[in-house]
């Protein structure tokens, strides 16, 4: 896996080519009159921000969970029932009403997200390969059943509430709550990378691949396993807590496990291993989304035929065809 500084002449143009449009498209597109393509470029980066939250234990730490949808989903509940008590009045804990600050939605749905990984990883990294994946979608659907019948927030109407705000900026309008997730995005980005880059990215890449080697050295593959699993669905839960704000609406939809399969759909398109790959996968789905789903409600088609395209003939995502291999590590 590369960083942007060590990537190929390629890869690391492609790089700056991806940040490039996620910064200067939106701000261009307002310019024009088209504030629609902000929305489209805020969701891209809050998809990019999901999807490398779970590249933390997928493509470090060789975990392919099939239920990060549940801290994706708890992260915009918990910022749904924030702002929903705050605009009520209603006492939530102990008699604080809420909060519709964004950065508290932020860290409650952070926190929410490692209360529930804690276990989940827990019971979970008990098992490997289809195992895992089976039981991490189970515990997922468990949480996606409990909101569809909870009452007290909306069910399976999901739960309205008017968009946080945010110290400085007027988050209400598109382009500020751009820069918003745009700016977790590259939080994100920077916190991988440094978690790559460190020791425990070193242990963990070689627990995914040699994990008996790793225990004879005396280090202890499960606990790094559940720390990136933690890690991972802090960042998605975050990511959660921006999406549900975009849409000012919290819905069961976010916990079902097609969400969980779009974020390992985005990684496989970008390219697995490399650092803004999830980035350059949720740049293609959005515009396939919005391009193709112009012209059919069938687009879902023509994006598995893109990943099809993927496993077969790049195995490294578009980057990793832009710099010329499959992938690294």
């Amino acid at each position: 896996m590369k960083s942007l500084s060590s990537a190929s002449p390629r890869e690391a143009a492609a790089n700056l080519a991806i940040l490039a449009l996620l910064i200067l498209g939106p701000w261009a597109a307002l310019s024009a009159g088209h504030p629609f393509y902000v929305t489209l470029a805020t969701k891209a980066a809050i998809l990019a921000l999901a999807a490398t939250g779970l590249h933390l234990a997928l493509g470090l730490g060789g975990l392919v969970s099939f239920g990060h949808a549940a801290f994706f989903g708890l992260g915009g509940y918990a910022a749904g029932i924030l702002a929903a008590h705050a605009g009520s009045g209603e006492a939530l804990i102990l008699g604080w009403a809420g909060s519709r600050e964004i950065l508290t939605m932020i860290l409650a749905a952070m926190g929410l997200a490692l209360l529930a990984a804690l276990p989940i990883g827990a019971i979970s990294l008990r098992t490997s390969g289809v195992y895992f994946l089976m039981i991490t979608l189970a515990f997922a659907q468990m949480i996606y059943y409990f909101a569809l019948s909870w009452p007290a927030y909306g069910g399976d109407d999901g739960l309205s509430f008017r968009r946080g705000i945010f110290p400085g900026l007027n988050s209400a309008r598109p382009l500020p709550y751009f820069w918003i997730c745009l700016g977790a995005l590259l939080i994100g980005l920077a916190l991988f990378q440094i978690l790559r880059a460190s020791r425990f990215g070193t242990a963990l890449e070689a627990t995914r691949q040699n994990p008996q080697r790793v225990e004879a050295l005396g280090i202890e593959p499960f606990g790094l396993r559940l720390t990136a699993f933690a890690l991972s669905a802090m960042m998605v839960g975050a990511a959660g807590a921006l999406f549900a704000n975009l849409n000012r609406f919290a819905s069961p939809s976010m916990l079902s496990w097609q969400m969980s399969g779009e974020l390992i759909v985005l990684i496989l398109l970008g390219g697995r291993g490399r650092l803004l790959g999830p980035t350059a996968g949720a740049v293609l789905f959005v515009a396939m989304e919005h391009v193709l789903g112009g012209w059919t409600e069938r687009w879902q088609f023509f994006l598995g035929l893109a990943v099809l395209g993927v496993a077969v003939f790049a195995r490294g995502g578009l980057l990793g065809l832009i710099a010329g291999g499959r992938r690294d590590g």
